[in-house]
């Protein structure tokens, strides 16, 4: 009895080691069943990456509960939690969304048109038809309208040479280039609504500014989930 009781727990101690282990783990990245080229992997929680081949193909090593962060210039972030059936199965495939694609600068050229040809004849018909639509050309009595008025302009009001501040959204706008769509809500776990009030509370951050300046997809992610447990203590 002892030494099957023991034999039992050697097994378990065993298999738990195993599953502590980190092991070498081989993948894809593709988007829209596209093999993606030198795409960052990245173990965050062993602090430790690689690139994808021109086949979308990567090994890196890994363990159970680890965080893989898949990162390419032209789509959102992609972040995958490893499990023990991932270690065993040893074949992922990692789909990554890419980002909408910007247009570029449209140049506009010269077009010139045709001119347009009047004559004197032409012009005199025009001034006689208006003429004969004149009340008071024809009879004399005033019909009220302002004939041949100035355009007036009024100044706005306000102190003049007023600067006008124009809101600074580079934040905003580095954040939806980094982030999924359904990144806030999928994995920061906020609601529809809370997603605009949540950013304006890490712009306020001074920290914000300093990603600005360095953006990494790491110092980013940590930034969100710091603020995020920041933002859930204030609700």
């Amino acid at each position: 009895m002892k030494a099957r009781l023991l034999t039992t727990i050697s097994f378990f101690t065993y298999q738990l080691s195993i599953s502590q282990t980190e092991k070498l783990i081989n993948g894809k990245v593709l988007s829209e069943n596209i093999p993606l080229n030198k795409v960052e992997v990245i173990n965050k929680t062993a602090k430790i990456s690689t690139k994808t081949n021109e086949l979308g193909e990567f090994s890196i090593l890994a363990k159970a509960h680890d965080s893989l962060i898949f990162f390419y210039k032209d789509s959102f972030f992609s972040r995958l939690k490893i499990s023990q059936e991932n270690i065993n199965q040893n074949n992922l495939i990692v789909n990554t969304v890419l980002k909408p694609e910007e247009l570029k600068e449209v140049v506009i050229t010269k077009v010139e048109f045709d001119k347009v040809k009047v004559n004197a004849d032409d012009v005199a018909d025009i001034l006689i038809d208006k003429n004969v639509k004149n009340l008071f050309w024809n009879t004399g009595v005033s019909d009220n309208t302002i004939r041949e008025a100035l355009r007036v302009s009024f100044p706005l009001k306000g102190k003049p040479n007023k600067k006008i501040e124009v809101a600074d959204d580079r934040f905003k706008k580095l954040i939806m280039a980094y982030c999924p769509p359904d990144f806030f809500i999928k994995n920061l776990k906020l609601k529809p609504e809370e997603k605009e009030l949540f950013i304006d509370f890490c712009d306020s951050d001074p920290k914000s500014k300093t990603l600005l300046e360095n953006p990494n997809v790491l110092a980013i992610m940590d930034f969100l989930y710091a603020k995020n447990e920041e933002f859930k203590m204030l609700k």
